[in-house]
């Protein structure tokens, strides 16, 4: 998926954040990756930039509701463009499958976190709903290599 630059200073406009050029290839990459990615995916996709300034840039989309984090089920962060203006509503809430094999993370942006109830007194402020398993070309290669 090529990102599109207008589209990319609306969202950080939109977000309060000034575009400069670190962050704009910081959010084409995050978009054109279209899938949760790690901030060494960034490095390595973005060698022109120092792993301290992607990781600064990342904590202020974070701040400001441009993309939200996840935790991959191995102790792995990763990120994702938030698809509302703010990270905290249903439609950032989805489900995540994490493959066992390839270590991949996939976005299942229709199928939603259940939302549940929780005791008086208890605030949600992140939901991280990861499946685990084998992906459609893990389980092919498994079953061909039988």
């Amino acid at each position: 998926m090529k990102a599109d630059i207008d589209l990319i200073i609306h969202i950080l406009n939109k977000a309060g954040v000034k575009p400069t050029s670190n962050r704009i290839l910081v959010l084409r990459t995050i978009i054109e990756m279209n899938r949760p990615v790690s901030l060494s995916d960034l490095e390595n996709n973005l060698l022109t930039l120092e792993k301290s300034s992607i990781f600064r840039v990342l904590r202020l989309f974070l701040r400001k509701g441009v993309i939200h984090s996840i935790e991959d089920g191995k102790g792995l962060v990763r990120y994702e463009i938030c698809t509302t203006d703010n990270t905290h509503v249903d439609d950032d809430m989805h489900v995540h499958f994490y493959c066992e094999a390839c270590e991949k993370v996939f976005c299942f942006k229709t199928l939603h976190a259940p939302i549940l109830e929780l005791p008086e007194g208890f605030q949600v402020h992140a939901v991280n709903y990861m499946l685990k398993g084998l992906c459609p070309d893990c389980q092919a290669k498994k079953v061909s290599h039988r």
